[in-house]
């Protein structure tokens, strides 16, 4: 009997499962409860993939040989509890695209913050030094398309806790676990253990052939490592400790002992800075070292590779203030490495839909370097009333132009306007990219 598998979610990660599993051969079917987009509704049709949109023919569903679910959906979904009622097995995307890789090999990253310039890094790095390489997961195309599409011998791929929930057999060489802070605790009934245990699940498949990059100055890490059984060969990374497995810095110069040859290099060299960038840096050099890359060509890319648009992206000086866009900062922690980094006096620009933040944690950050605030969001409250006698002074706006403005006509020169906001940006914005575009403009506008 023909598989049947029907996709739930339209968007990158389930219009690729959809091509790939045509591409193989199986009965697919594709539901998306809301409207979906053009571009892939045109994909969808070229690959002659039925589907539906608005809704979902549970009778079309529930007769499924496996579902392949978004990672949006969460497992409360009265349709997926059904699903699950009904014994159908469910996996996700990332799981679906593993089985059809070949003698591909995968590099997965995870964490709360720094994955997706980790990730970039890695990828740039192996491109640049002439590896058959291909970006995937929550960032470039969907893993799914891609080994559909246009197969390689190297994926590296980010990906989220949501779905490493949904991967059985998925087994990277080289998993990398870039920090744990507390986040999307809503989809984990409130505990942070669940949060961790999807985490370091990242690793459940893996063996002694393969490697896990882990960071050994990060608290949460190290509080529950031990509880896993972790097979692979684990290599640190760390910029307060000498290590003899990975990689760390020591009076400004970094230190790899991965693959075949020592790296060293000087922190003042990296392409891109910042303490936050400098533990990525670490985490993608020891990465591709173990897959075998020469150091000279390490060096070559670490000072050559670009960030990320919107992480901590300089956008423009202008008159002597420094306009920086972290708009992807969507928690406190990815903020608080925000305001460490910098080294100039701060007009910080705060706000949006607040995730359980607890402002306590960045007050001496604020009082040292921040000379005010303005904060861009519908309710700014909670914000107001943790740290209106932190700073010089809290103004509130709604309007992108008008927070660009206010910033600076505060700012001195010398000083930084950094939008690093701590909070979604779903309230004005479509997304955090959307926000760090409009801010962009707003900069250039001045």
């Amino acid at each position: 009997m023909n598989k049947y598998i029907v996709i739930l979610g339209a968007g990158e990660s389930g219009v690729g499962a959809a091509i790939l599993a045509v591409t193989k051969g199986f009965a697919v079917f594709l539901s998306d409860a809301g409207i979906i987009k053009n571009k892939y509704k045109i994909e969808l049709e070229k690959h002659n993939i039925p589907y539906e949109e608005g809704k979902h023919t549970t009778e079309k569903i529930l007769t499924a040989t496996e579902i392949i679910k978004s990672p949006g959906i969460p497992d409360t979904n009265a349709l997926v509890m059904q699903l699950k009622a009904n014994n159908t097995p469910i996996i996700s995307e990332i799981e679906f695209a593993f089985r059809y890789i070949g003698n591909s090999k995968v590099i997965a990253i995870t964490g709360t913050n720094g994955k997706s310039t980790t990730t970039h890094l890695t990828y740039h790095y192996l491109k640049n030094g002439g590896y058959n390489v291909s970006l995937v997961g929550n960032i470039g195309l969907s893993f799914a398309k891609q080994v559909a599409l246009q197969p390689t011998t190297w994926y590296v791929a980010e990906i989220s806790s949501f779905q490493l929930d949904d991967c059985v057999t998925f087994k990277p060489h080289i998993a990398i676990l870039t920090n744990i802070t507390p986040d999307h605790l809503d989809r984990y009934n409130y505990k942070i253990e669940n949060y961790i245990n999807s985490k370091f699940s990242i690793t459940k498949n893996q063996t002694e052939d393969d490697y896990f990059i882990y960071n050994i100055d990060d608290d949460l890490t190290m509080q529950y490592i031990n509880n896993y059984k972790i097979k692979a060969n684990k290599l640190e990374i760390s910029m307060y400790k000498k290590i003899t497995r990975g990689a760390f810095i020591d009076k400004e110069e970094m230190h790899v002992f991965a693959g075949k040859e020592q790296a060293d290099m000087n922190v003042n060299d990296f392409a891109l800075q910042g303490l936050h960038n400098q533990y990525n840096t670490l985490a993608a050099v020891t990465a591709v070292s173990t897959v075998g890359m020469r150091k000279i060509e390490i060096a070559k890319s670490v000072q050559t590779t670009k960030g990320l648009a919107h992480r901590f992206e300089t956008v423009a000086t202008i008159r002597g203030v420094h306009f920086v866009n972290d708009s992807k900062a969507t928690n406190l922690n990815s903020t608080w490495w925000a305001l460490e980094t910098m080294k100039t006096p701060t007009i910080l620009i705060l706000g949006g839909v607040d995730k359980g933040n607890d402002y306590d944690r960045i007050f001496d950050l604020v009082r040292a370097k921040v000379r005010g605030i303005i904060c861009l969001g519908k309710d700014n409250s909670k914000i107001v009333n943790a740290l209106r006698d932190k700073t010089g002074f809290i103004l509130e706006t709604e309007n992108i132009v008008e927070c660009v403005k206010m910033a600076y006509s505060k700012a001195e020169k010398g000083d930084t306007v950094l939008l690093a906001p701590a909070c979604s940006s779903f309230d004005l914005f479509a997304n955090f990219e959307a926000r760090g575009e409009a801010f962009r403009n707003a900069v250039m506008e001045l």
